[in-house]
């Protein structure tokens, strides 16, 4: 796909066969950054190959990491010495997972100084809870002329108690790579249990860490002196998965969604299953089964893993808008995930706002159009809803799409 270019869609087509999912990116973006960790090689496959890994890549060689692609989504990193701790704002400004850097960079080198991040304008994502964590393990942390410039005390990083006022993947994710080579036994308090932070914590204890709590609210990390260089397959993308999940319900079709865990994604294969889909768990993937009539409304409220994921909360408005009868989608996460209800009405899908609450109320049919994706989970919903539209339509926004599906 062109970024300058649209996809054009002919709608009320069904979709049907088998998908490949991809390594995930929210989780292939941390276990590239605990490179800087180690001077050792550092071996990732099932590196899905998208614009943020390319980014993230970029930012990484200028702190000193030799990047070396291999067959079918394997990266080989080594970062023998750190050459720069400067993140700097061109390259930190378009992906706010950027500022997994911090943590890394401040537990082996001592310092580092980080923009403040940018990505998709879908609300506010301050980055405090970083700043708490890293001061936790002794490190005296400033945000200056939008920069945030952390040093370590004299001997590196000492572990401590994080107690995370909310939770947050990114956070907890920077406070386990940093407590990795901090002196001591680190806990994490109402630390995120996602997919992501498991696929986190197994990297690292590959790489010489005993990690005890993953997957659960509370982790303890035992800092160590070095860590070895270590070989690691990228976990299935669940948010990929659940995208094209919706696909197969939406158009009708049956899709066999290759490498995807069951167990990653309960909560919208619960949803599907109330809106009419039949999904079955087999070896190797999950069958997701749509029917000749329209999918029935439903309910969703976004939360933390194991809540409804955020991440697919466009795509499920897709499915909304022209499912049977009234749905209602609350939004917990994000105060601007609602910015594709603009374009979904440009197709002729009924939707009123209220606050962080939408309203659904599903049409029988939807209409082409020319409509843009305004974020990376937005334009994949605007395709979703294309698929089904009567007529042509022509979705923009590739930059973002191109941001998290390979190939989309």
């Amino acid at each position: 796909m062109d970024s300058m270019h649209a996809i054009r869609i002919s709608g009320g087509q069904q979709l049907r066969g088998s998908i490949p999912i991809s390594g995930a990116k929210n989780a292939a973006l941390p276990l590239l950054c605990t490179t800087l960790l180690i001077d050792q090689p550092l071996q990732i496959r099932r590196v899905p190959d998208l614009a943020d890994i390319r980014t993230l890549c970029s930012l990484l060689s200028q702190h000193g990491t030799r990047v070396e692609p291999g067959a079918a989504g394997q990266l080989t990193l080594t970062t023998p010495e750190i050459l720069s701790p400067v993140a700097p704002y061109e390259l930190v400004s378009v992906m706010r997972a950027s500022i997994l850097v911090l943590g890394p960079l401040l537990a082996r080198h001592g310092c580092a100084e980080v923009a403040l991040p940018g990505g998709c304008a879908i609300g506010s994502r301050p980055v405090d809870l970083h700043i708490r964590a890293m001061e936790a393990l002794g490190a005296r942390v400033d945000v200056v002329a939008g920069n945030v410039v952390a040093t370590a005390p004299r001997g590196g990083l000492r572990a401590g108690c994080i107690q995370f006022p909310r939770v947050s993947v990114g956070a907890t994710e920077n406070a386990l790579m940093a407590a990795a080579l901090a002196k001591g036994t680190t806990r994490l308090e109402n630390a995120a249990r996602e997919p992501e932070i498991v696929d986190l914590g197994e990297l690292l204890q590959s790489m010489g860490v005993p990690i005890r709590g993953l997957g659960t609210s509370t982790i303890e990390i035992e800092g160590q002196t070095t860590l070895s260089g270590c070989d690691h397959s990228v976990v299935a993308d669940r948010i990929e998965a659940g995208t094209f999940a919706v696909a197969a319900l939406i158009t009708g079709g049956e899709l066999f969604l290759e490498g995807a865990h069951a167990a990653h994604l309960g909560a919208l294969l619960t949803l599907l299953q109330q809106a009419g889909a039949a999904c079955e768990v087999l070896p190797g993937g999950i069958k997701v089964q749509g029917h000749a009539s329209r999918p029935q409304g439903f309910d969703i409220v976004t939360g933390e893993y194991p809540g409804f994921p955020t991440d697919l909360q466009a795509p499920v408005m897709a499915l909304a808008s022209v499912a049977e009868g009234c749905s209602s989608i609350t939004e917990t996460i994000f105060e601007n995930r609602f910015r594709h209800i603009g374009e979904l009405m440009r197709l002729g899908a009924d939707i009123q706002i209220r606050g962080n609450h939408a309203t659904i109320r599903g049409q029988a049919r939807l209409s082409g159009a020319r409509i843009n994706g305004t974020d990376l989970r937005a334009a994949a919903a605007l395709v979703l809803a294309g698929l089904v539209a009567e007529g042509e339509t022509h979705v923009t926004g590739l930059e973002y799409l191109d941001r998290g599906y390979e190939r989309f």
